[in-house]
């Protein structure tokens, strides 16, 4: 554990100094991508949970997995229980803050999703962050804070593994391939599921939707809160950009609502790609009165007519890659493949 300081002065008096969102209409890409620095054994990870709270145990586990893995570990104090949150919102923002602003942090963490990132998007002060740019780590709810910090400052975030979920092999040699090797290439692809338990799974089939590589930056997250940021400050610009989408227990006419509300939105119809991940636990049986996951997701995206493909390996599952957000990006639908075309770590 590294000693702790506080960096943010200007920043404990969230009713004096709270930066409000700019409530721009329109979507937008940054024009200008952000890179962090590249990991390396023996740096500062800072572990953050922005939503849900987490238990002392699961927190010690984290830890200890990454000093064995080589790193450094460092906490606020401010994970602990606020009703089904880590902390107060003002608390979570400012352990946001505090890893950003704090040079001993090489990479931040989050411990686990849940749900609560929404609620602090309009706490964080995007002017500190843009000038200390670092890894972000964390899928689920986080696709809310990588997503809004994209947004408004065009740091690439990272949707990949969290704390509780980052001991996964496959997920690692992700990790390794993109936020500590330098290279201007790296391909992602489906995990061999061949004698695995999902191997016959509906919801681990794999399938191409519409065929064709697709190009663009790569965007997207959970569909839950890509939906949930639409009408914000925060929402995603689609325009040609490969959209990357995975959610975990809802169920087909769910999925179908929100797959409407985004082709309704005012720029998902533009996107140059459409990459579904895992959808665990959404499917049902089909029958007379019930659609089933795949026939819902082909009747609402075929119609595009733009790369799109269903099964590849990220979302809330075990084998869980790590896809950089706002990355330049090949998607090959015929096969499943993202190819991430620019180093993403500096």
């Amino acid at each position: 554990m590294i000693k702790r300081r506080h960096f943010l002065s200007g920043l404990l008096s969230f009713g004096a100094t709270t930066l409000l969102a700019n409530t721009t209409k329109t979507p937008h890409i940054p024009k200008k991508s952000l890179y962090p620095k590249r990991l390396e054994k023996g740096q500062t990870i800072g572990l953050i949970a922005p939503g849900f709270a987490v238990s002392q145990e699961k927190i010690t586990q984290i830890v200890l997995f990454l000093e064995q893995s080589g790193f450094k570990v460092f906490q606020t104090g401010r994970i602990g229980h606020h009703g089904y949150f880590s902390n107060t919102d003002e608390q979570r923002a400012l352990d946001v803050m505090e890893m950003f602003s704090n040079p001993s942090i090489d990479a931040i963490l989050c411990a686990r999703g849940g749900y609560g990132c929404t609620r602090i998007l309009d706490l964080l002060d995007y002017n500190i962050i843009k000038n200390n740019s670092k890894i972000l780590l964390g899928f689920s709810d986080v696709t809310a804070l990588i997503q809004g910090i994209y947004s408004k400052t065009g740091l690439i975030g990272f949707h990949g593994p969290v704390g509780t979920t980052i001991e996964n092999q496959y997920a690692q040699s992700c990790i390794e391939s993109l936020l500590i090797n330098l290279s201007n290439q790296t391909v992602i692809t489906p995990v061999n599921l061949e004698g695995s338990q999902y191997k016959s799974s509906s919801e681990y089939q794999r399938y191409t939707i519409h065929p064709g590589v697709a190009k663009g930056k790569l965007v997207g997250g959970s569909l839950t809160l890509i939906t949930a940021l639409i009408g914000t400050p925060y929402e995603i610009d689609f325009t040609d950009c490969i959209v990357c989408i995975e959610d975990v227990e809802e169920k087909p006419y769910r999925i179908d609502r929100m797959l409407t509300q985004l082709l309704g939105s005012k720029t998902f119809k533009q996107a140059a790609g459409i990459a579904f991940g895992v959808c665990a636990g959404c499917d049902a049986e089909k029958n007379q009165g019930n659609f089933t996951l795949r026939e819902v997701i082909e009747n609402r995206i075929s119609d595009l007519k733009i790369p799109a493909a269903y099964g590849l390996s990220f979302g809330h599952v075990p084998d869980n890659c790590t896809l950089p957000i706002g990355a330049q990006s090949v998607f090959n639908a015929d096969n499943l493949e993202i190819t991430v075309v620019e180093a993403v770590v500096k």
